[in-house]
């Protein structure tokens, strides 16, 4: 069995969404993924297009959207991924089970290929339908922990996050020294001139 690109890119895709996820970054962009993981971003979005519409991921628009798994990960097995992507994962459509067809064999029952296909089959479709999106995830921060390496697309939705604005200082306080008096040469914003009196009427008459 030789998976195409667009099942091995949508593989890749799920564990990365998982990845975030299974670290508080559930919301990825697509151009993070596919900057991440070297992948044509056009190409990319048709692929989580036909896994949103399966129910796999949704996705939320915006300036700090993104794609996100619509399902737990633990509820996502991987043979059902494929079998989306791929059709049927058996070697020979009449050794399949969610495809059979009858092959150009006269005697399918005594068989020797059906019967190693049969078995060929039963390898492959057991370990990817026992195997959850979160068994594989689980693997992944294993070998990341264990190697120490970094998870580059986390570092980028870090770094595309709003940063909180550090509240501005007093005007008041920064132009008075001690005691609350005011420093000379420094006028305090927002506070009125006073106008110098004009001469009284004494002076005036």
């Amino acid at each position: 069995m030789q998976l195409s690109k667009r099942s091995h890119y949508a593989l890749r895709a799920l564990v990365d969404l998982g990845i975030a996820q299974a670290l508080g970054h559930p919301l990825v962009r697509a151009a993070d993924l596919a900057e991440k993981e070297k992948l044509p971003l056009k190409f990319l979005e048709q692929i989580f297009l036909q896994l949103k519409q399966a129910g796999y991921l949704d996705s939320k628009r915006g300036s700090q959207g993104g794609y996100f798994l619509a399902l737990p990960a633990g509820e996502i097995r991987m043979g059902a991924v494929l079998r989306l992507l791929e059709g049927p994962l058996a070697p020979l459509p009449c050794v399949s089970r969610t495809a059979y067809a009858p092959c150009t064999c006269p005697d399918e029952a005594s068989c020797g290929v059906h019967a190693l296909m049969t078995e060929i089959s039963r390898a492959i479709t057991g370990v990817l339908d026992q195997t959850t999106l979160a068994d594989t995830v689980k693997k992944s921060l294993r070998k990341i922990r264990r190697n120490k390496t970094d998870v580059p697309f986390v570092k980028m939705v870090l770094r595309r996050s709003p940063r909180k604005r550090k509240p501005a200082a007093k005007t008041v306080r920064a132009a008075t020294g001690r005691g609350g008096k005011r420093r000379a040469g420094k006028p305090v914003a927002g506070a009125k001139k006073r106008s110098r009196p004009g001469p009284t009427s004494k002076q005036n008459r």
